[in-house]
């Protein structure tokens, strides 16, 4: 064999011998895969050992990845004396182990160090990577893709149409609200309708923007999203686990949810030692991880009042940045988001605390946030009179702690604290007693109007003689409305008595620009008063009540052909009633987010006598009457706000004429084609009562013959003719005569 000839033979062996070694190599993962690596772990000796791994452990436990100190093994350097700075991490199975790799990867550790974790399969790998090649093994990080569906699918839809949800003994139902109240039930991309009769453990809640639906079960809370609401497990949906779970919260932005039961915390997972007797959890949305959990600790009363459940105990600022809770009587505390620590490490202390609220931020302030620039974020609390001291409420900025406004009060009995939804307004509805009263019982009203968006937040006071036990903002817009009764039976809960009320609407003067009264309706038994969510539409309601259901329908900028220009003439001229109705029973109301729709509903939870829904359009035309055993729900699914910019809805709003005439058709169109198919299907109605006529006919004729009963046919003679009568009517005189 030549030189050449045995280089080539020697070529071959060794290319048959690669192929042999990758066909049958060892894969490193096989055995492993429940063993991760996590490195950049503090540098300690020997006596502060075990307190670090106690810190690891209650953080691992935290981040919802919790381990046995048995499972956790640290190399040791005995030169040194210390640790090498990585941990092995060995978890019961894959499934936990994945699930660690996900939540502590990238963990704060600290203020130096941050958590970076690896399978330990993946370490031969990266010490294998062919020099030069620069390309990441085939199976780094790798797991099986699930495809998620869009989120807010259910947004696409080509007719605009809103959901809504209704819950029935155990069945759930999503639908779709159509014109003229037809609903249809709501389908996921292979054409099921999305029903599922496991959701009714307890009740159900949209998330603020409509993005999942929560539903509470006696281990926990599921959250269920995209068009398959009602999919298989893993598949667009969320788990928290959280024993014996009665109440939730999300935040505004969706990013975080608040738990709270009235049975202590286990131990167990995703809970460790330091959340064992908690009953409020905190939670990660997205990560399904435990941020913090909090006892619950019960408010000191006031006199003789009976225990109270505060909810929500927790409030969130608008952009999700900061959540807090106060401590009455002695402190608000903030924590920032999503560390759950307490801002600046401590509590606000602020002596006699009772409440505070987060004021809401604009589209306007969207904006300049995204710029790095706008305004910092602010909550309103109020402190009672102590001593000498009068009441307070003061506006205080986050997280600089400045106070922004301030304003003393006296005579105070409560403070309510109403927010416009783009907070341009605030009111300080300040209940008041007498000066010289001996009973705190308030009996007339204060309402103390914030004008936040203007130089140095002006107030502007207006007194009312009466109580007011209802306020409402105008959402867009700058009108308010009030209820208030000066009866004296408000609140004795009288048998057979029925309380009147006075309803106020108000809208700054033109011309002076402070706020004055524009209407006012007198000697009404409505209770609770709603807007729609668009503004300029409101509801009267009479609610909770035993004897009185009515329902008003008021357009506060009604207009006609005749005097376009009337809302410019005479502010409040054009308030119009477009309607009533009534809803026995009826206890609960609420708008679609497009504000052309309102439904009432009677609760089986709150005993109404008769348990059901109706929905009426915002003229008042009753569209949908539904009368249900058992009913307990109906939920219209929230809305994100519009992603349209300014410019383009001034657009849409010049255009909209071409648009309606688009509409109409498609209306048109819709009408028809229901009277086709009405139309068609009476016809196939009636053939198939002519072909079951015909065969009893058929069947009737065989039995008659069978028994020698055969009907003998009437016939004819032959020249006869057929004689026709008709009969003619008519009016000859008419004589009307009045008998005194």
């Amino acid at each position: 064999m030549s030189e050449e000839e045995e280089r080539d033979f020697q070529a071959e062996i060794e290319e048959g011998f690669a192929e042999i070694e990758q066909k049958y190599a060892v894969d490193t993962q096989q055995g492993f895969e429940n063993v991760l690596v996590i490195d950049n772990t503090p540098i300690v000796d020997e006596s502060k050992k075990d307190k670090l791994l106690a810190r690891l452990r209650s953080e691992f436990s935290k981040a919802g990845a919790p381990l046995d100190e048995d499972r956790i093994q640290m190399p040791w350097d005995d030169a040194a004396g210390t640790n090498k700075g990585f941990l092995f991490l060995t978890y019961p199975d894959a499934q936990q182990a994945e699930n660690a790799l996900r939540v502590l990867d990238g963990l704060k550790f600290g203020s130096k160090n941050t958590l970076y974790v690896n399978r330990f399969g993946d370490i031969e790998r990266y010490a294998n990577l062919p020099v030069g090649e620069g390309e990441l093994p085939t199976g780094w990080r790798e797991k099986p893709y699930v495809e998620k569906d869009h989120l807010r699918s259910w947004l696409g839809d080509a007719a605009g149409r809103d959901q809504y949800l209704t819950f029935r003994d155990t069945d759930v139902n999503i639908l779709w609200n159509g014109r003229n109240g037809n609903a249809e039930p709501v389908r996921d991309s292979e054409g099921k309708i999305v029903k599922n009769n496991k959701w009714g453990d307890f009740y159900l809640q949209w998330s603020p923007l409509g993005t999942y639906l929560a539903s509470l079960h006696r281990v926990g809370v599921a959250l269920w999203s995209g068009p398959k609401l009602d999919g298989p497990v893993g598949v667009n949906v969320l788990r928290f686990t959280h024993p014996g779970v009665r109440f939730i919260q999300f935040s505004p932005c969706e990013n975080y949810l608040v738990t709270w039961s009235d049975e202590p915390l286990p131990l167990r997972e995703p809970f460790g030692p330091e959340d064992e007797g908690n009953q409020f959890v905190v939670w990660d949305v997205k990560s399904t991880r435990v941020l913090r959990t909090f006892p619950h600790e019960q408010p000191a009363q006031r006199g003789d009042e009976p225990p109270r459940f505060q909810w929500p105990l927790f409030k969130w600022s608008p952009d999700d940045a900061y959540v807090a809770k106060v401590v009455p009587g002695s402190a608000i505390q903030v924590y920032e988001l999503p560390s759950m620590g307490l801002l600046d490490k401590k509590s606000i202390k602020i002596e006699g605390v009772q409440d505070f609220e987060w004021c809401p931020m604009s589209e306007k302030d969207w904006e300049a946030r995204k710029k790095g620039k706008g305004r910092e974020v602010m909550f309103v609390y109020w402190q009672p009179e102590a001593q000498n001291q009068p009441a307070r409420v003061n506006l205080m900025a986050i997280p600089s702690r400045n106070i922004v406004r301030s304003k003393n009060l006296f005579n105070v009995t409560d403070c309510k604290f109403y927010f416009q939804n783009q907070g341009d307004f605030l009111c300080v509805k300040v209940d008041r007693h007498a000066r010289k009263a001996k009973s705190k019982k308030a009996t007339f009203c204060n309402l103390e109007l914030f004008r936040l968006r203007e130089k140095d937040f002006p107030i502007e006071v207006i007194e009312h003689k009466d109580y007011v036990p209802s306020f409402a903002w105008e959402p867009h817009g700058n009108r308010f409305s009030i209820i208030s009764t000066n009866d004296p039976n408000y609140g004795q809960n009288i048998p057979g008595v029925v309380v009147k009320f006075n309803v106020d609407f108000y809208a700054p003067d033109p011309k002076k620009g402070d706020f004055i009264p524009i209407k006012k309706l007198d000697g009404k038994i409505a209770n609770t008063i709603m807007w729609s969510p668009k503004g300029r539409h409101i509801v009267l309601a009479t609610l909770a009540s035993p004897t009185k259901f009515d329902i008003e329908f008021w357009d506060l900028d009604f207009t006609t052909d005749d005097n376009p220009n009337k809302k410019e003439a005479e502010p409040g001229a054009n308030v119009q009633m477009l309607g009533t109705g009534e809803h026995y029973g009826v206890t609960d109301i609420a708008w679609d987010p497009s504000g052309r729709y309102l439904a009432t509903h009677a609760s089986a939870w709150r005993q109404s006598p008769e348990p059901g829904y109706k929905i009426w359009d915002f003229k008042g035309t009753e569209l949908v009457s539904q009368q249900l055993d058992r009913f307990k729900q109906f939920l219209w699914r929230p809305r994100p706000p519009t992603l349209l910019s300014k410019d383009q809805q001034r657009k849409v709003r010049k255009e909209l004429k071409e648009h309606s005439r688009a509409f109409d058709e498609e209306d048109a169109a819709e009408e028809n084609r229901g009277s086709a198919e009405k139309l068609a299907q009476r016809q196939r109605e009636i053939a198939e009562w002519d072909a079951w006529r015909a065969r009893n006919v058929a069947r009737l004729a065989e039995a008659r013959k069978a028994r020698g009963k055969e009907l003998k046919k009437a016939t004819q003679e032959a020249g006869e003719e057929e004689k026709v009568e008709e009969w003619i009517e008519e009016m000859i005189d008419e004589t009307e005569e009045v008998v005194v």
